[in-house]
């Protein structure tokens, strides 16, 4: 049986006594019912774009990330575009909404946030975990309350039909699937007729060859992390929803009280390699935002989520440890993508004795999502230092900022006559 109190806890940041209570609770009773020995890696993680974006969103990843185009699912309102790395790593479904006036609960998520709403069909949906038994994993998770999609709403979202599915978070407005696949089984997505589109190849062909030219094919693996921001009031609660839904743990939290946010990493019991299972991190304000007037702190969190609501913020990749024509991996990366127009939002920031080095890209105008590049030099096995983070998170703030200040002037200009 699987231990998930046995990991030692990293970090610095002080919870609740509810939190320590049920954490304890939580990962005993999941271990104890068997749960984190049927519940594997992240299989799969899952993103809507609006209309017309899908394509050039699969350019932008075929060259900043390691993915490969496999396959188009097509439905009646949807394409799904599976891109996939290998079978040791979690595959990347990019879902396009064909009608702009489509409606539905996912896009209901995004309407009530002044920046989310401007992208109303854009927006990370969750994770596919891959479990051993889905009838069981179903099952022992609604006796547990957590409630799911019934086959027939499944079908009428269209959304594979061989997935057990949970309605969104109330936390993080995500959504957490079930998928049963023994090792050494193909991963297979039961959803609509299936085709390869010549113009989804051709984008994609184009980007894997600036990639070779670029030398920087070789250089980027796979997930490393995902990131997601919320609000502070929901950080704990939000941390022990996904333990429960998941084999994960809980690694620790650091205060980063420059930037008034907290960051919070969990990882996988089964696989200490992230790039097999990404670790799931969790950012969240120190204080809500109605105190800041008084504290006169900044709010960069808790400002994201206020303006797109809850959701991923980042997807960090890895970069492998070594130098290319004479500078650091990442530091060749990302001199490499920039030359494609490719924008990011501060210089490389940590160093070789820090143990690591990362750089956050301006968000995407196809998902929002930003992409981290991560190096860590040696056997160093932590997720940031403190004063990268702090920087990062600045970083990101403004941009978000002035994303803000031009959602308001685009309010101010609809309404003037």
């Amino acid at each position: 049986m699987a231990e998930s109190l046995s990991f030692p806890r990293q970090g610095d940041k002080l919870n609740s006594d509810f939190f320590e209570e049920y954490l304890v609770r939580l990962l005993e009773e999941r271990d104890r019912g068997g749960l984190t020995d049927m519940i594997h890696e992240i299989e799969a993680i899952m993103i809507t774009v609006d209309p017309g974006h899908s394509v050039r969103y699969i350019g932008e990843l075929s060259l900043m990330t390691p993915y490969h185009y496999l396959v188009t699912l097509e439905s009646e309102d949807h394409w799904t575009h599976v891109l996939r790395i290998d079978m040791n790593s979690p595959d990347f479904l990019v879902r396009e909404v064909k009608d702009p006036a489509i409606q539905g609960i996912f896009r209901s998520l995004n309407e009530v946030y002044p920046i989310g709403m401007r992208k109303p069909n854009s927006r990370y949906m969750g994770e596919i975990l891959r479990v051993t038994n889905l009838h069981e994993v179903a099952t022992i998770q609604k006796e547990r309350e957590f409630r799911f999609f019934s086959q027939d709403q499944i079908r009428r979202l269209q959304l594979p039909g061989n997935l057990a599915i949970s309605k969104p978070s109330p936390y993080t407005h995500n959504i957490v699937a079930y998928m049963e696949r023994p090792l050494g089984q193909t991963r297979t997505y039961a959803l609509g007729v299936s085709t390869v589109r010549d113009d989804v190849q051709e984008v994609y062909l184009a980007a894997k060859a600036m990639q070779e030219e670029l030398e920087i094919n070789d250089l980027i693996l796979p997930i490393d992390h995902l990131a997601t921001r919320i609000y502070s009031q929901n950080r704990e609660v939000a941390i022990l929803e996904w333990l429960s839904l998941s084999s994960y743990y809980y690694w620790g939290s650091y205060d980063i009280k420059d930037q008034n946010s907290s960051t919070h990493v969990t990882k996988s019991v089964h696989y200490a390699n992230e790039m097999q299972s990404p670790a799931k991190v969790f950012t969240a304000n120190n204080t809500p935002y109605f105190v800041n007037h008084l504290e006169k702190l900044p709010s960069p969190t808790e400002t994201f989520v206020r303006n797109y609501g809850p959701r991923l913020h980042h997807i960090a990749l890895g970069v492998a440890d070594g130098e290319r024509h004479g500078m650091e991996n990442i530091e060749h990366v990302v001199k490499q993508i920039a030359s494609q127009g490719r924008d990011f939002l501060l210089d490389v920031i940590g160093s070789r004795e820090d143990g690591l080095k990362q750089i956050f890209s301006s968000a995407s105008e196809h998902s929002s999502l930003i992409v981290e590049y991560v190096q860590r030099f040696g056997d160093f096995s932590g997720f940031f230092t403190k004063q990268n983070v702090a920087e990062l998170t600045h970083a990101a703030g403004v941009e978000e900022e002035l994303l803000e200040m031009q959602s308001e002037a685009e309010v101010v200009n609809m309404s003037s006559p």
